[in-house]
């Protein structure tokens, strides 16, 4: 993440999913930047979203090298197309690694304050 976090961070702990909006092009980011990065425009505002979608990617982590992960292995970490145009990034949860698929229903849900992914 890029930039200045903090409203991200507040909508997180609220239980509450946010976007980026880029104001000049009118596309939509995650996770947070402090410019565009389809047009590199600097005024992009947060706004909530429903936190439901698809896994559009993923892959299963048997090895991981962030220390804060090492010994949860095996752990899925994926994209989800969101309909309002976004893919967001983050965990999947709530379910064994090999039961996420590529068009799966999810649902954010929050651990940690940070968004996760649970299966619909």
């Amino acid at each position: 993440m890029s930039g200045d976090t903090s409203a991200y961070r507040a909508a997180c702990a609220r239980g509450e999913l946010v976007v980026q909006r880029c104001t000049s092009c009118d596309r939509r980011v995650h996770l947070p930047e402090a410019d565009c990065p389809w047009c590199g425009a600097g005024e992009l505002v947060f706004e909530p979203v429903a936190g439901q979608g698809v896994v559009q990617t993923f892959t299963v982590v048997h090895r991981s090298f962030a220390p804060d992960y090492r010994g949860r292995e095996p752990y899925v970490m994926a994209w989800v197309d969101l309909p309002e145009g976004v893919r967001a990034f983050g965990h999947v949860v709530g379910c064994a690694p090999d039961d996420v698929r590529i068009g799966m229903p999810v649902r954010v849900t929050f651990i940690d304050e940070l968004p996760h992914w649970r299966p619909v």
